[in-house]
This record gives C-alpha cells, structure tokens and sequence, in this order.
C-alpha cells in the first residue's frame, strides 16, 4: 500500500472543532511537522476534510 507524507501548512486558531480534531488524530500538532501515514481509506478521508490545511505527497 502506498503511503503519505502530510505536513500541516496553515493554522488550527480559529477552525471548526471537527478540523482541530482531524488534525491532531493525523498526528500532527505545529504548523510544518510532517508525518509519514498509509494510504488507508480512512487516512484518505481525513485529508480529504481537511486538504485547505495540509500539503501532501506519496512516498515510495
């Protein structure tokens, strides 16, 4: 399976709690952390949600 490099690019001040949430469950907590996830349904759905806050790329 493949997998992700997400990094957060834009602040969680100020958004609905539903994105907060979304954020921290992907593991991230301060703007420019990246981490590296599987491309699971329910990680794709995440991002999905919340893709205004986050840059994305598939490692190999």
């Amino acid at each position: 399976m493949a997998k992700l490099e997400i990094k957060l690019i834009k602040s969680k001040i100020g958004r609905l709690e539903k994105h907060i949430r979304t954020v921290e469950a992907l593991g991230l907590r301060k703007i420019g952390q990246t981490v590296v996830k599987e491309a699971t349904p329910a990680i794709l759905g995440m991002v999905k949600s919340i893709d205004f806050m986050l840059e994305v790329k598939e490692v190999k």
